[in-house]
């Protein structure tokens, strides 16, 4: 069975990022099938430091391979999927740089295999959304779906979700402007990419 990885990419504490990450898995799941499941997987879990590998994620191979044990336990981890759903935040006008550490400690791992990129903010995280999809899509060879999800705060409660509390009105939000069906397009995207060669 394939599996779907649905990975919060934020660090920060406190956070938002672990209640917007359930959210979608919530809504993921019942899309779950025989073929295809998915399991939450959350950045924070690695402590990763910035890169600090002696060797360049692009050279690691068996005669050289990753040294520090939190890179071959974030490594192992995402090398167990198939295919994935990043939830990631944009920080002051772009991608998080712990997003963009985590991700640069790869390269094996993800090459060939669908990602679907969903991002939230003040403005739904549309400039993290971009330059994260770039970044996969033409220097690690992922198969970036075209259907990309931007998750924006209510304006009413953008001071909670600095603070770490998803409100009710931001969902309610959501859910009106039909974020979720983008989101199951999105995930279903991921889905057929499961079956397609890679590259």
């Amino acid at each position: 069975m394939a599996k779907i990885a649905i990975i919060n990419g934020s660090t920060r504490k406190p956070q938002v990022g672990n209640s917007v990450a359930s959210w979608v898995h919530d809504i993921v799941k019942s899309e779950a099938t025989s073929e295809a499941q998915v399991e939450p997987l959350a950045i924070s879990d690695f402590n990763l430091p910035v890169f600090d590998e002696p060797v360049m994620p692009a050279t690691v191979s068996d005669a050289n391979p990753l040294q520090q044990e939190h890179s071959k336990k974030w490594s192992a981890a995402i090398a167990s999927f198939e295919g994935y759903v990043f939830v990631i935040p944009e920080y002051n006008g772009g991608v998080a740089g712990s997003t963009k550490n985590a991700v640069d400690y790869l390269c094996h791992e993800l090459a060939g295999k669908p990602i679907a990129i969903i991002s939230y903010g003040i403005r739904g995280g549309t400039r993290a959304n971009e330059q994260l999809s770039w970044s996969l899509e033409n220097v690690l060879k992922m198969k970036v779906v075209d259907h990309k999800v931007t998750l924006p705060f209510a304006p009413a409660e953008i001071g909670a979700a600095v603070s770490g509390t998803l409100g009710e009105q931001t969902q309610k939000e959501w859910t009106d402007a039909g974020k979720k069906d983008e989101i199951l397009k999105a995930f279903g995207e991921v889905k057929a990419g499961l079956n397609q060669p890679k590259e």
